[in-house]
Order: C-alpha cells, then sequence, then structure tokens
C-alpha cells in the first residue's frame, strides 16, 4: 500500500534568518539560497514588504510580528526538475517543508500565504452562517462580514497575488507567471487547489464555494459543526473536493467532519473508505479515513493526516500515508465513485456554539 516520495531534496535555509540574527529588525524581502545539486527552490518573502497597502490586524490576532518575530514569512517552493502540472497549491495554514517537499515531487508549485487565520477564538458566531462569512472575508478581502473589518490587500487572494507576482520576477525558471489571470486581474484560480488542515482546511471549503478553483484538499476538516454554509451553492463542483480524517480525531468522533462531507455533497461520489484497508484508487471516493495507531492520543490523530512527525509510520519506516497524500493531490478529478446514502449515524443537530 505505501511507497516512498519520488523525490525529496534538502530545504534550503532562507537567508532571511541570518538577516535578523546578524542586523536584528526585519529582513528585506528575499529568495531562499540556493543549495547548489538542489534543483527544489523554497523561497521566502513578507507579506508587509511585498504591499505597501499591507496593515496588521492585532484585534483578530492577524500581525507581523510577535515577541520579535516575524509572523507575515510566507514561503512557496517547487522543483523544475519534476515535470510540472501547471497547477498551484495555496496552503492555508503554517508552512509544512515536509508537505511542500511532496506536493514539489508530484510536480505542483505550491505557496504558503499570511492570511488572517488567528480570529477562531476571538470572534464567536452569531447565527448559522457567521463564521463561512468571517472565513470568506479573510480569504477573499471582500467586505462580506460584519463582524470583522479585514480590507482587500490583506485578504488571502491578494496577498497570494502579490507573492505570486514576486515569485514571477524573482525566480522565473520556477514559471510562477502561469498562475496570474491573463488580464492581471489576480490569480487564475482555474489553476489552483487551496487546499488546508483543520481551520485551514474549513477555510479553504469556504472559499472555494465563493471561486471556482480547480480542487481543494481538506486535512482534518471541515469543522463548523454548527454552521450550515456547507450545504449552500458551491462554484466548485462538489467532485472536486478530497477529504482525509483520522477516526479517533475530535472532530471525526464528534460528527463534525462527516457533517460537513455530507453537507458539501461528497456522498453523490462514494462511500468513506478506510484507507488501512485499501490501496489506491480508494474507489474513487472524496471521503478518506484511517484508524492507523497513535497510542490513543486524540490530538496527535488530529494532526496525523499531515505530513509531520504525528504522522504513522509503516513498518518500513516509511510514512504510512504516502499513497493517500499523493491520491488527494492528484487524483484526476473526474474519475468518481458510485453514490452512496446519507450515512443516518452521523449527527447533523449540533447547537450554535457547541
Amino acid at each position: 500500500m505505501t511507497c516512498p516520495c519520488d523525490r525529496v531534496h534538502p530545504v534550503v535555509v532562507p537567508l532571511a534568518c541570518c538577516w535578523i540574527a546578524l542586523m536584528g529588525g526585519s529582513p528585506p524581502t528575499v529568495a531562499a539560497a540556493d543549495d547548489a545539486a538542489a534543483t527544489r527552490r523554497v523561497l521566502t518573502a513578507r507579506a508587509g514588504t511585498l504591499d505597501d497597502r499591507a496593515r496588521p490586524h492585532p484585534e483578530i490576532n492577524f500581525v507581523f510580528e510577535k515577541d520579535g518575530k516575524p509572523q507575515d514569512v510566507q514561503h512557496a517552493s517547487v522543483d523544475t526538475a519534476v515535470p510540472p502540472r501547471g497547477r498551484l497549491v495555496v496552503w492555508l495554514m503554517g508552512y509544512n517543508d515536509a508537505l511542500f517537499q511532496r506536493l514539489n515531487a508530484y510536480g505542483l508549485h505550491a505557496v504558503q500565504p499570511h492570511y488572517a487565520n488567528g480570529w477562531f477564538a476571538v470572534v464567536k458566531p452569531t447565527d448559522r452562517l457567521a463564521r463561512g462569512l468571517v472565513r470568506l472575508e479573510a480569504a477573499s478581502g471582500r467586505d462580506v462580514s460584519p463582524q470583522v473589518d479585514i480590507p482587500f490587500p490583506d485578504g488571502m487572494a491578494e496577498r497570494t497575488r502579490r507573492f505570486v507576482e514576486w515569485l514571477a520576477q524573482e525566480h522565473p525558471e520556477g514559471k510562477w507567471s502561469q498562475f496570474l489571470a491573463a488580464d492581471g486581474s489576480g490569480i487564475d484560480w482555474s489553476k489552483v487547489c487551496v487546499a488546508g488542515a483543520s481551520h485551514g482546511a474549513t477555510t479553504a471549503a469556504r472559499f472555494a464555494q465563493d471561486v471556482k478553483v480547480d480542487r481543494v484538499v481538506m486535512l482534518c476538516g471541515p469543522r463548523d459543526q454548527d454552521q450550515d454554509w456547507q450545504a449552500q451553492e458551491s462554484a466548485t463542483p462538489a467532485e472536486r473536493f478530497f477529504g482525509f480524517s483520522h477516526v479517533l480525531d475530535g472532530g471525526w468522533s464528534g460528527d463534525h467532519y462527516c457533517r460537513s462531507w455530507e453537507l458539501l455533497g461528497l456522498a453523490r461520489f462514494g462511500p468513506i473508505v478506510d484507507v488501512d484497508a485499501a490501496a489506491p484508487p480508494y474507489s474513487n471516493t472524496r471521503r478518506l479515513v484511517s484508524a492507523a495507531d497513535v497510542g490513543g492520543d486524540a490530538n496527535r490523530a488530529h494532526g496525523a493526516v499531515t505530513p509531520g512527525r504525528a504522522s504513522p509510520q509503516s513498518p518500513d519506516g516509511t510514512p504510512r500515508y504516502e499513497p493517500v497524500w499523493r491520491y488527494l493531490f492528484t487524483h484526476p478529478v473526474d474519475a468518481v465513485g458510485a453514490e452512496v446514502p446519507r450515512d443516518p449515524d452521523c449527527r447533523q443537530d449540533h447547537p450554535l456554539g457547541g
């Protein structure tokens, strides 16, 4: 069932770190240094230096610096030696190089923009659509929620555009310009996979309802179990949404994810498949789960489906979910499973705020 990652190159250390250590203060916008033998590039730039319109919003924990450390460093990576798929993954969580190495090995470009994702603890839902509107404003920069004020330059979409424009100039051999709309209006979202874990998976799904994208990958998500936005009409067709959870994750055991998956319409494309007992293409489904050993730790289970130390290993020492990650990010969107009934055991009625 498992296979090693195709190509994993050394991580490139950003020069910005050296600047902070030697000079103090904020580093200039720079590309990462190259490893002499590497074709994979990791580039970083601070959002606050790429756009002079960008502003922090401390009232919702959206800042440029905290405790003297930069918070707005954005990451991008590509491996120019791998045949490109012409797709960009926009990752809506903190930078994860283990994930980005795999994405690059699949022939995907990847970026991690700095956007408003710290509001969750301070902005409470006022009705059953409210959280979705906050997520949409954070992602799009459009004024759609009365609970927050996130201007267009500080939305994920515009920060991604500014970052990709910079990448196209700084690293032309990476062919980043292919992801910019021909009319200069922003990102060409038809070439984009929006992806995230937990909170980021939930925002990715909400954004894709509003903007048609190529694919959505939702690791340990979506949440928002007390919200109904998941059932709204979606600009992105439902077969382009892919989800993966561990069954010990509180979001799964609490019927958060199964509910969101059903409201998004994913039961039309196949059953929930246990990846521990199946192999790709997993009945061409859009809903994957695992019960692999995580020591009975629900917190570890939450992060287990994302590449990293929490993710379980196979007996040969390779990450157990290598084929799952490849499936989620590369499986043809027009290959779908057979429709199945909704799960009568998946709880649908979660109280507001619960």
